[in-house]
């Protein structure tokens, strides 16, 4: 692999990064630091940098349909930015719903909501059209809530993922959980054992939730990824396996048993994905996972990226998963990358080239071509 293209700009750590859809090439970036970059990988040109404030930025989000607003939290804020001249970055509005510290925004697809995952285990849904908080999803996670993601095929659904191991699906509308899944729960009916071997014995904590941009009628969209502190990325189909709906029964599976892919309705006449685990067997990680995501390069959602606390990166071939019977094998393995700082985040790019940015616990990130 040729060396990575190195992006500075940071004085700190870079805690997220986030390519631009609409504009390929157009990658923003936040620190401890408190700064935001804006960089264009088609040229060389330094980078546009605004210092916020003091405290470390901990995550970015466009604003769903119009690029030029971007959002930041830092601490229990948001503030919103008019960022269509990168030169001169406006603050447009700021949001303080959050009692603790924020660490993971995501605007919906298909609505005005801004959702912002807090330490205490809450989940502030925030109406950006109407300026007002929406809701607040509590009374599940016990533990920091890590990571939220909105579904764009069910405006009114999202799902968090917290440091109690628990993956929560919710009704935002209502503020109720629809389904969780508790991977800290034994599944008698999965291939993994909390005792095997070489397995990494962290607790399966939720760190970072990924859900596939992939075009419908693919077989690649509706999919999750999950980040799991134990090492695994977690692959679940979230409509098949995860939404409730009139056809399944009314007493939706909980903790770990969830209903696997390969349990579908025989009603289905194409062939589909069955459960996937992709951990230490298949050559993945030997340590927590802290980001995970999928690609919109190439046919959109075929592979998933995760990187760890290993200081690895693994780019994965999951969607052959869709065309095998047998079980995952290391054939869904077709990339490591080895890096020397622990992985914070990753995104990816909608080019040919320079299509996986990765941030890790330096002030420098890495910008890789993969295949």
């Amino acid at each position: 692999m040729e060396k990575p293209r190195l992006l500075r700009g940071h004085k700190g750590t870079v805690t997220c990064c986030i390519a631009s859809r609409a504009r390929p090439g157009i990658l923003v970036s936040s620190g401890e630091d408190g700064r935001i970059c804006w960089f264009d990988l088609r040229c060389k040109d330094a980078p546009f940098t605004v210092d916020v404030g003091t405290e470390p930025i901990t995550s970015l989000c466009f604003k769903a349909g119009n690029e030029d607003v971007l959002y930041g939290s830092l601490g229990t804020e948001i503030i919103g930015f008019d960022i269509h001249m990168a030169s001169s970055m406006k603050r447009l509005e700021s949001y303080n719903h959050n009692k603790e510290e924020i660490n993971q925004i995501a605007f919906s697809p298909k609505s005005s909501f801004l959702a912002a995952a807090d330490d205490s285990g809450e989940t502030k849904i925030i109406d950006a059209h109407q300026k007002s908080l929406y809701k607040t999803l509590r009374s599940v996670h016990n533990n920091i809530c890590s990571s939220v993601q909105f579904l764009s095929w069910r405006p009114w659904l999202a799902v968090t993922g917290g440091l109690d191991s628990k993956l929560v699906l919710w009704d935002f509308s209502k503020g109720r959980p629809q389904n969780i899944i508790d991977f800290a729960t034994p599944n008698p009916g999965s291939h993994k054992t909390f005792s095997d071997p070489g397995q990494c014995f962290n607790p399966p904590f939720v760190h970072s939730i990924a859900i596939s941009e992939a075009e419908i009628g693919t077989g690649l969209e509706k999919i999750g990824a999950i980040a799991r502190g134990d090492g695994v990325v977690e692959v679940i189909d979230i409509e098949s396996d995860f939404v409730p709906s009139k056809s399944k029964s009314t007493s939706m599976p909980r903790g770990g048993s969830q209903t696997r892919l390969k349990e579908k309705a025989s009603s289905s006449s194409q062939d589909q994905p069955k459960s996937l685990q992709l951990d230490y067997r298949l050559g993945g990680h030997t340590a927590a996972v802290a980001s995970v995501c999928f690609s919109l390069f190439g046919e959109r959602g075929k592979f998933i990226i995760s990187g760890g606390d290993d200081a690895l990166i693994k780019v994965w071939d999951w969607s052959k998963h869709l065309r095998i019977e047998e079980k995952a094998s290391k054939e869904h393995l077709v990339w490591t990358i080895n890096l020397k700082e622990k992985v914070n985040w990753l995104c990816t790019t909608t080019m040919d080239s320079q299509n996986l940015v990765v941030c890790d616990t330096s002030k420098v990130m890495k910008v890789y071509t993969v295949l």
